[in-house]
C-alpha cells in the first residue's frame, strides 16, 4: 500500500447518517494506518487549508461519531467549475493537498459532489500527481444515477413519513373547527421519492 493521507470531506445537506460514513472511513483508514485529515466545511475547507487532524480524536470519539446527527466536519454547497472556467481555484487545491500528501480523496455528498471528485480526479491526472478520488454517496433525495438506495434516503424518509403523520392527527383534531387542509412541502429538489 502507498504512503500518504487521506482527505475526507462532506457537502450538500446534512443527514442522519453522513456521520456513520465518517466514522467508517476514519476506523479503516486507521486499521491501515492511513492518516486522516477532515476538511471543514466540504471543498471550501480543502481549498483554504482549513484541515482537522482526526488522529487527534479518541477512537470512542470517532465510534461516538458513528450515531451522531449532522455534518461534524460542516458542509457547503459549492459545485465548482470547469478546470478551463476556474483554474485558480484548482491550482490551489492542488497545493493544498501536495502540501499534506493526499494520496486518497474521499468527498462525501451527492451529485454535485461526485462531479467534484471527478473534476479534482482529472486535475490530478492532468498534473501527473498520484491520487485516487472516490464520490462516496449521500443524498436525502435519492437521485444519485445509477443507485438504488443512497445513504440519507431511509432516515429521511422516516423523518417525512413521521412529520405527515403527526401533521395528519393535528388536522384531523381541528378540522370540525378550524384548519381543514395542510400543505407539507418535501425535500428533494428534482425528485419527487420523499413525496
Amino acid at each position: 500500500m502507498r504512503n500518504g493521507t487521506l482527505l475526507y470531506a462532506q457537502s450538500g445537506g446534512v443527514t442522519a447518517v453522513i456521520n456513520a460514513t465518517a466514522a467508517a472511513v476514519i476506523e479503516q483508514a486507521r486499521a491501515k494506518g492511513i492518516k486522516v485529515l477532515a476538511a471543514r466545511n466540504g471543498i471550501l475547507g480543502a481549498l483554504r487549508e482549513e484541515l482537522i487532524d482526526t488522529s487527534k480524536e479518541s477512537a470512542a470519539a470517532i465510534r461516538a461519531l458513528a450515531h451522531t446527527p449532522g455534518g461534524a466536519f460542516g458542509s457547503c454547497r459549492v459545485k465548482l467549475k470547469s478546470l478551463d472556467a476556474d483554474r485558480a481555484r484548482y491550482d490551489r487545491l492542488l497545493e493544498v493537498l501536495r502540501a499534506h500528501d493526499v494520496r486518497w480523496f474521499l468527498y462525501n455528498g451527492g451529485n454535485d459532489s461526485a462531479d467534484t471528485a471527478l473534476k479534482v480526479s482529472q486535475l490530478a491526472k492532468a498534473s501527473g500527481y498520484d491520487l485516487t478520488c472516490i464520490g462516496v454517496p449521500k443524498t436525502i433525495d435519492n437521485d444519485l444515477a445509477v443507485t438504488d438506495t443512497c445513504p440519507g434516503f431511509g432516515s429521511a424518509a422516516k423523518y417525512t413519513a413521521v412529520s405527515v403523520r403527526e401533521a395528519a392527527l393535528d388536522v384531523a383534531a381541528m378540522a370540525e373547527t378550524s384548519t381543514r387542509v395542510f400543505i407539507y412541502e418535501a425535500m428533494g429538489r428534482h425528485a419527487g421519492w420523499l413525496a
